[in-house]
């Protein structure tokens, strides 16, 4: 049973988390905050309460990972928040997935963070597949559409396993 990690599972997050349930696999979703990890619990995902400007609070959690989804790209907070995790916190998580079982990485590249900031997350990613032989996609389906973007997140978890 192939399992997925979603950092940023907010609403979107939990719906691709229910989604990927559906196809059998085993899915947690992180929060920074209690509330947000009772709503992923609510909807029957495992949740786990990490926060992506610590980078430790989520290598924790990807022991057992084959799929790593970084849905981020809406992050909300401070600017420099926004860019720190689309950044060098995205950065540091993929320089240290390569001593973890984590197969496959998923960037979520649309998004109300600005373009430059997504497009810069887009280059770390592209960079690290290619150094560390890890599977990567990027995904560029618009956030407004829900199930548009649950579909596309979906096939690209799918995808990195098949």
């Amino acid at each position: 049973m192939a399992r997925a990690l979603i950092v940023g599972c907010g609403c979107r997050g939990r719906k691709l988390g229910v989604a990927l349930a559906a196809d059998g696999w085993q899915v947690r979703g992180t929060s920074r905050s209690q509330e947000g990890v009772a709503a992923i619990e609510a909807a029957g995902i495992k949740a786990a309460l990490a926060d992506p400007d610590r980078v430790g609070t989520l290598l924790e959690h990807v022991g057992d990972v084959a799929v790593l989804v970084w849905a981020l790209a809406s992050a909300e907070g401070p600017p420099e928040q926004v860019e720190a995790v689309n950044g060098p916190r995205l950065e540091r998580v993929l320089e240290r997935l390569v001593d973890t079982p984590v197969r496959g990485f998923v960037y979520e590249a649309a998004g109300s963070a600005p373009d430059d900031v997504l497009a810069a997350g887009r280059a770390l990613v592209a960079a690290a597949s290619r150094r560390w032989r890890i599977p990567a996609a990027m995904v560029d389906a618009p956030p407004g559409d829900h199930e548009g973007w649950t579909r596309a997140m979906g096939s690209a978890v799918r995808d990195l396993v098949a």
